[in-house]
């Protein structure tokens, strides 16, 4: 094995590992209320749409949310990555949270959707976009419209944001997907 493959193939090694405790460092950061760990997560310059740009406008972002609830467990449950080039990647983190707010325990099913890149060596988010399936207080079963969180009313929009999904149920007879669901994506 020459050694130049021997060093791209250990690269990628340790890209991947680097890459898989970004989620983690996440829930971490989030759960503890540490918002300088969790600013620190992203490029330097990361864009915030309409808030601006770098790490401050992203803290401005996650700062007043995370004062809507008060306990967070967010569990980290799989992680998928592909890199790109070697310094560039994506991903897709199923995490499953908790959130304590006003005497609830409210359950989401997530999956975030990740872009990586490497900067001075070391690994950052670049974007993070978050689509659940449902929110539901922990004693109730999910069930259409798959959100039951008054405070936090985001629409779910999984399944439906999955690349293949709407191409799947395609043609379906809809009285044959509505005996399956009580709130179908199409």
């Amino acid at each position: 094995m020459a050694m130049d493959d021997l060093l791209r193939r250990l690269d990628r090694l340790e890209s991947l590992a680097a890459i898989q405790q970004l989620p983690v460092r996440y829930a971490l950061a989030v759960d503890g209320r540490d918002l300088d760990a969790w600013v620190e997560l992203f490029v330097d310059d990361v864009d915030c749409g309409r808030h601006g740009k770098g790490r401050a406008a992203l803290r401005s972002i996650i700062e007043p949310q995370l004062r809507t609830f008060y306990r967070s467990i967010h569990q980290i449950c799989g992680h998928q990555v592909d890199l790109t080039d070697a310094d560039q990647a994506s991903g897709a983190v199923y995490c499953r949270a908790e959130h304590e707010d006003a005497g609830r325990w409210v359950v989401m099913a997530i999956v975030y959707f990740d872009d990586y890149v490497r900067r001075d060596g070391r690994w950052f988010f670049s974007r993070r976009r978050e689509r659940h399936w449902y929110s539901a207080d922990w004693v109730t079963r999910p069930a259409a419209p798959f959100r039951d969180w008054p405070t936090h009313d985001h629409p779910p929009r999984l399944p439906g944001d999955f690349p293949r999904w709407r191409d799947f149920w395609a043609g379906s007879d809809p009285a044959a997907v509505a005996a399956l669901t009580e709130e179908p994506i199409w």
